[in-house]
């Protein structure tokens, strides 16, 4: 019983960070996309931080959280928020700000996160700290690691990833459109850098140079 109490409680405090980092994640394209004259979001009923809006049960629910507990990297996802680029001011330019969007808002949340964490660190002994304050620290870690591991992973160059939608805009035209025929095949590449671990290996030293900066400004 204990381990099962142990087990919800871990689940109780890594739900919240994992959630709104997806959650944030996703918003943040849309209200980008708004800022630049694509309303599509915004009509879909998308702009919102209500969990029913956004939530797949596999990939925002089930699957950062299984990866959470047997200690691998947070992956996950929202519903993608729908975005029609054909619209947006600035061309692939304005593509390039809603698709880096979703990532900075990540990194954003991991270092607000983290100057919180600080705040509050010299209360964790003190009256309520195993109570509040604890738990509180907890989850501010929890937001820390989670939202640097998803910025960084949405960052690999590979669509229908942000970065691959960064990687298009910044492509010369004749190459950016033989980049996007890859879009197809996607998933199936992500599945296959996966399996063979080349995506840890390419994303985990950038993760733990992120976090490592991160803790430096907090202690700073």
């Amino acid at each position: 019983m204990s381990n099962l109490n142990g087990t919800l409680a871990t689940i109780s405090i890594v739900a919240i960070p994992i959630l709104f980092a997806i959650i944030a994640h996703e918003v943040m394209h849309g209200v980008v996309a708004l800022s630049l004259g694509d309303d599509t979001a915004l009509r879909a009923g998308r702009l919102t931080l209500n969990p029913i809006s956004h939530i797949d049960l596999f990939g925002t629910i089930i699957l950062p959280f299984a990866l959470y507990l047997v200690g691998l990297p947070v992956l996950g996802y929202a519903k993608p928020v729908p975005v029609d680029f054909r619209v947006l001011r600035g061309g692939r330019t304005g593509m390039l700000k809603v698709a880096a969007a979703g990532p900075l808002t990540n990194f954003t949340l991991a270092i607000v996160s983290g100057l919180v964490l600080r705040t509050i660190a010299g209360q964790i002994y003190g009256p309520g700290g195993a109570t509040i304050v604890r738990p509180l620290a907890l989850m501010l870690q929890t937001s820390v690691i989670v939202n640097v591991e998803l910025g960084v992973f949405n960052l690999f160059p590979l669509l229908p990833l942000d970065g691959g939608r960064v990687m298009y805009a910044i492509l010369p035209m004749g190459a950016a459109r033989v980049y996007a025929r890859t879009e197809r095949y996607g998933f199936l590449i992500l599945l296959l850098l996966l399996y063979t671990h080349w995506i840890d290996a390419a994303i985990n030293p950038v993760m733990n140079t992120a976090i490592n900066a991160i803790s430096w400004m907090v202690r700073l």
